[in-house]
């Protein structure tokens, strides 16, 4: 069931992308799927989602929207447990969250979420068994922290529950992807690397790409970032035209300011438009002509890999083969990205 956002937090909220299923869940367009923000306004903490998406947010998607399907197993196992006493809910403190900081219905949210939700870890136990009694178990002391800080900005359980389950649940196979061409910024060398497919005609990537750019410049030495082009030309028609002009462009050594311009212009992005922003950036434009053609292979191979990976909307992020389930906003990003150098060491 898609929600309304309690609170605008962008003037890009007026750009209403597409919105999906996959990895991206279907949302209102005030909504983000795989990204969620929260703002803060008026001294308190509002939950307030963007029109951008990736596990957890909106998104462009080359699908028509649908609802989500019914699980039957879910439903009798419901059925099941609502039909058992209530177990006493322990509120005992967690290691490393001090839940002083909430007021008491956010605190007993809290302690129901660590009783209920699953191991991180695909354990056969609650989260709260993961983090206080599962030392092998390096990411519940990061989800545990999830959880907390997505209460404490005013999540509501539904969402929570929602983002959890994409960060730790739905997907637990670990992708691997060809970057040998696929653009890259950040550290070579660095132990976390992101794989984004985007679409230049899609609102919603325009709106991730300065939260991206904002991570990537924090995290310069611990991350690396590999693009791969997912144009969806049903939905965008000059998106594949876009793709096509920034790769062109970086056989000139000028992938990075061709891909910023281009966003920076969206909206006008017709094939004359692309040549004259190549022209802006001083690149030979009777190369750049003679590689345009040539870029289709590199693109199409970009859009299987991605349709052999699940990916059916964008901006689709993965980080360390693992799909980004979590909000779209850089204190979110930094956790993921502590978390998964924790997990690889």
């Amino acid at each position: 069931m898609r929600r309304r956002a309690r609170a605008p937090v962008s003037p890009l909220q007026t750009v209403a992308p597409d919105v999906v299923g996959g990895y991206n869940r279907p949302v209102q367009t005030s909504r983000i799927v795989k990204g969620k923000v929260w703002s803060r306004r008026g001294g308190a903490a509002v939950f307030a989602a963007l029109t951008i998406g990736l596990l957890t947010g909106a998104s462009c998607s080359k699908k028509d929207q649908r609802g989500p399907e019914a699980d039957p197993g879910a439903v009798i196992a419901a059925a099941d447990s609502a039909s058992k006493p209530p177990t006493p809910l322990d509120r005992s403190a967690v290691p490393g969250v001090d839940v002083s900081r909430l007021p008491p219905d956010r605190q007993e949210l809290f302690f129901r979420m660590m009783a209920d939700l699953p191991s991180p870890c695909g354990k056969a136990h609650s989260l709260r068994t993961s983090v206080t009694q599962d030392p092998g178990c390096k990411r519940a002391p990061f989800a545990t922290k999830l959880v907390a800080e997505l209460i404490a900005d005013e999540a509501g359980e539904e969402d929570l529950r929602e983002i959890f389950a994409d960060r730790y649940v739905k997907h637990p196979e670990v992708q691997t992807f060809d970057l040998t061409r696929a653009p890259m910024v950040g550290n070579p060398s660095a132990s976390v690397t992101f794989v984004e497919f985007f679409d230049y005609g899609c609102p919603a990537c325009v709106q991730l790409k300065p939260v991206l750019d904002e991570v990537i410049a924090a995290n310069e030495a611990r991350i690396k970032v590999h693009y791969k082009m997912y144009p969806l030309e049903s939905k965008h028609p000059d998106s594949l035209g876009c793709a096509q002009a920034v790769l062109a462009v970086a056989a000139q050594g000028k992938f990075h300011e061709m891909h910023d311009l281009v966003f920076k212009k969206f909206g006008a992005q017709k094939s004359a438009d692309l040549r004259g922003y190549a022209g802006e950036l001083g690149v030979d434009l009777a190369k750049y002509d003679a590689d345009l053609a040539g870029t289709l292979p590199q693109i199409k191979a970009d859009q299987a890999e991605g349709n052999a990976k699940g990916v059916d909307s964008t901006p689709t992020l993965f980080i360390n083969g693992r799909p980004y389930g979590g909000p779209f906003a850089p204190k979110y990003f930094n956790m993921a990205i502590d978390e998964a150098i924790a997990v690889k060491n």
